[in-house]
């Protein structure tokens, strides 16, 4: 299976830290979050890899190569323009021939992505979403499963909080080649605000695949949870360890 890392973002709400650095190279413990990234899904089985890249996408290049040294293989994609998180994987369809991952670059996590691919064949669906339970689900799409853990709504970013719905959507995916019929083929498009509710608009078989409570996942998006990811990786809370 291949996967794609969505790494092209500026980084606004880590400025100044992002104005000379990528967001993707920001260190956790001393190594760049996306090489956390490619380790852990290298354990996973995943050996060929697609990176986006804008925002300061050379360095991203220069800091990673053609993934040799990682025992994978790393191709790039660079955008002019931003092309959104599906608009982004659209225009490398040429490089998925089957099921793939689509991963957001600033995601830090540790779960089983393998038991998610299981689940996701299991219940033969075309997209699979990984779900984490929260306490107030806003910065993120929320998202609600029936009794066989299929999705049966889903909001991106909501206003405020609706009552009942604690299911967030933790960034990465599962998807079956036809997931990019539904991707228009120019311009930028978003799985949370276009993708996913047109999959639910058609009755597309999506399921959540909800995270464990042991399971380790942080967006260091902003500089309160960058901070916190760094502390959790000294303190020894993801069992992914030190990427390499």
């Amino acid at each position: 299976m291949k996967a794609m890392v969505l790494a092209a973002g500026e980084g606004t709400r880590l400025r100044p830290l992002t104005l000379t650095v990528p967001k993707v190279l920001l260190p956790v413990a001393g190594v760049p979050v996306i090489r956390h990234t490619l380790a852990w899904l290298r354990s996973h089985g995943i050996r060929e890899v697609a990176i986006n890249l804008h925002h300061l996408g050379d360095m991203v290049r220069d800091a990673l190569g053609d993934g040799s040294d990682l025992g994978m293989r790393i191709v790039y994609s660079p955008e002019v323009d931003i092309l959104g998180t599906a608009g982004g994987v659209k225009r490398m369809a040429h490089f998925f021939d089957g099921p793939f991952v689509v991963h957001y670059g600033d995601v830090l996590t540790d779960f089983d992505l393998s038991e998610m691919v299981r689940f996701h064949e299991e219940k033969e669906a075309q997209a699979t979403l990984s779900i984490l339970r929260v306490s107030s689900p806003r910065s993120a799409g929320v998202v609600e499963l029936d009794a066989d853990s299929r999705v049966v709504s889903f909001k991106e970013k909501p206003s405020a909080r609706r009552q009942a719905m604690d299911l967030e959507n933790g960034g990465t995916y599962v998807l079956e080649r036809g997931v990019l019929d539904c991707i228009p083929p120019e311009g930028p498009a978003d799985f949370g605000l276009d993708v996913i509710p047109a999959l639910l608009a058609k009755s597309l078989p999506v399921f959540g695949y909800l995270l464990k409570d042991d399971d380790y996942l942080i967006d260091i998006g902003t500089p309160e949870k960058y901070r916190q990811a760094n502390e959790d990786m000294a303190a020894g809370k993801l069992r992914t360890g030190r990427g390499q």
